[in-house]
């Protein structure tokens, strides 16, 4: 048995009717007609062999089938718009991924300097939670993390380095210092990003070591487990200077280790603009 061939039309019309409520509706999100929504909403239920609406009634609603392929048809479309931005964004969007802070205090001087080199070009900060913030996707050109991938496929380079932070329930004991040793986190919870952190259980000697960790997943869970005094964090600067959090404090840790901050790419297919970006973010941090 052949596989089906899907046609991006029919999919685009099963999301704007799922999207709007109704043919009606859908038909004029996509400046069609409704007869032509209801076409390609059918080719593509006849293609797939399977109901995906429930019409009747005011407002369409999805079948069990229908549910399990919107994940997948939003994907192919979202997939379809890359392509096209491949072809015809060249030079025009550079898209750096990032996990936890982009580059902190220096982002926005970073995007300023960009469009002011580059008229009509954009830097565009993309956040996700994935361990290499979007280059395994496709979804950026390149990523900053914090932690060095060990891909031997993945290039990196070194743009700076950033002290580290404590990050305290706004009413924890500690709070009321204006810096902390590392040794103050002996025997208590510490939130950890195992993925994309820049928290290792190493940075401590056995001796000294937290009492124990309170996993977490991105920068929003670790704020929220702190918010609640559940776990105490230690984080790089640019997460203190990218986000503020009602009910977290920020001390910095004078005996901690710095933070190396690292752009990744493909070793490859390297980006055209690689080097004037490494060299404006080195601007950056040196300055």
């Amino acid at each position: 048995m052949t596989n089906p061939e899907v046609s991006l039309r029919d999919l685009r019309s099963f999301l704007a009717v799922v999207e709007e409520g109704t043919f009606t509706d859908a038909a004029i999100a996509l400046g069609t007609t409704q007869a032509s929504v209801s076409r390609h909403v059918g080719a593509l239920e006849r293609t797939l062999g399977v109901r995906l609406l429930q019409r009747g009634g005011r407002v369409v609603t999805v079948t069990t089938a229908g549910r399990r392929v919107l994940r997948h048809a939003r994907a192919s479309v979202e997939e379809a718009r890359a392509v096209v931005r491949a072809a015809h964004d060249e030079g025009r969007e550079v898209r750096v991924g990032y996990a936890w802070a982009a580059l902190g205090a220096h982002t926005a001087t970073v995007q300023r300097e960009w469009a002011r080199r580059h008229p009509g070009s954009e830097l565009t900060f993309v956040n996700t939670t994935t361990r290499f913030a979007g280059l395994n996707e496709g979804t950026v050109d390149l990523a900053v993390v914090r932690r060095d991938p060990g891909v031997s496929q993945i290039a990196t380079a070194v743009l700076g380095r950033e002290s580290r932070m404590a990050a305290l329930p706004a009413e924890h004991d500690l709070a009321g210092r204006r810096s902390l040793r590392m040794a103050d986190f002996a025997g208590r919870t510490v939130a950890l990003d195992t993925a994309t952190g820049t928290t290792t259980t190493d940075l401590w000697s056995p001796d000294r070591a937290p009492g124990s960790w309170r996993e977490v997943r991105g920068t929003d869970e670790w704020l929220t487990v702190i918010a609640a005094g559940r776990a105490i964090g230690l984080t790089s600067q640019a997460t203190a200077a990218q986000y503020s959090r009602r009910g977290v404090v920020f001390r910095p840790v004078r005996d901690a280790p710095p933070v190396e901050v690292l752009l990744i790419w493909w070793r490859e297919d390297p980006p055209s603009v690689l080097e004037e970006l490494l060299s404006l973010a080195r601007e950056a941090y040196a300055g």
